[in-house]
């Protein structure tokens, strides 16, 4: 559906032709498959995956149901680290300007400066999580923070130049066509690796579901698990946030619909179910976005529609 709908339309055998290296009756449909949806595709499955598998670990390590990359300032950290370069050096994701080296160094600041400011969060959140027992009070730490993130965000506006600040907007209300043909095999292997690392902390994220002390008599080094839990946390969402945007509700939501689905706290299910629904669910919201003809909604207009229902029935289900 993704490949197939959008604001020019084009018939189902010619994005098949466009696709396999066929003969298309129009050039210009093959560049709208091949340079457009494709990537986009590509982009909407790989950053729906990251997003969901992050919310599942973050929901495992800090034991609890409302913790999210966007609910615990997450995507915000890297949304600074992104305002930073975006506001005040120029920094771009997109091919604007005609040296080709300035646009490639300044795309991986962009994407560098997200990863550092999820870290940045995530560490704060890891230290809180020290002080602070009770789950509601760490996810108010965190809600706090994210206050304190767009606050400085804000600032950042007030000496950024009025083409800076529109790209930084165009960019904040979230699409995952931002990613070119050219910047896709950057942007999968980067996500990928993320991916791995979390599948690789399937077995340690089951015992710290029962305690840390209780993970460490299984012989779990939880501070290591911890360590790496916050670098593929802070690596899939300040690689997602850098070029997608802050994208929101998918992280927090899907966890629960592959829980509902599965009705399994097993992450040796969990976690594969998780990243293909984050995909679907991504891929849904990205098709519902190129349905208006001639326009694009924002990516943030539709996410809420799959997330809002779900955590709202979790929190009644909860009491």
């Amino acid at each position: 559906m993704s490949l197939l709908i959008g604001s020019v339309s084009i018939p189902a055998s010619q994005v098949v032709a466009a696709l396999t290296g066929g003969e298309v009756e129009r050039e210009s449909w093959r560049y709208i498959i091949l340079e457009s949806r494709l990537p986009q595709t590509v982009t909407a499955m790989l950053c729906g995956a990251s997003l969901a598998a992050s919310g599942l670990m973050l929901q495992t390590a800090f034991r609890n149901p409302l913790a999210g990359p966007s609910i615990l300032g997450i995507t915000n950290g890297a949304s600074l680290g992104v305002a930073i370069v975006m506001l005040v050096t120029g920094g771009t994701l997109t091919l604007q300007v005609s040296d080709v080296g300035m646009f490639l160094a300044g795309s991986l600041a962009v994407v560098v400066s997200a990863f550092i400011g999820a870290v940045a969060v995530i560490a704060l959140l890891l230290l809180a999580s020290t002080i602070v027992s009770s789950n509601l009070m760490l996810l108010i730490v965190g809600i706090m923070i994210s206050y304190l993130v767009s606050s400085v965000v804000s600032m950042v506006h007030t000496i950024a130049n009025a083409d800076n600040i529109q790209s930084y907007v165009l960019w904040g209300m979230g699409s995952f066509n931002n990613v070119t043909l050219e910047q896709l095999p950057l942007f999968t292997a980067l996500t990928l690796v993320g991916l791995l690392q979390a599948v690789l902390l399937i077995k340690p994220l089951n015992a710290l579901m029962l305690g840390d002390e209780y993970a460490r008599n299984l012989g779990v080094n939880v501070r290591r698990v911890r360590r790496w839990l916050l670098l593929s946390t802070g690596l899939l969402t300040g690689i997602s946030t850098a070029y997608c945007g802050p994208v929101a509700f998918i992280g927090l939501a899907v966890p629960h619909i592959a829980r509902l689905m599965m009705r399994t706290a097993d992450h040796l299910t969990l976690m594969p179910v998780t990243i293909v629904m984050g995909a679907v669910v991504a891929l849904l919201c990205n098709v519902i976005s190129v349905l208006p003809q001639h326009s694009v909604l924002p990516l943030n207009a539709v996410t809420p529609l799959f997330g809002a229902p779900v955590i709202i029935y979790i929190i009644l289900k909860r009491n």
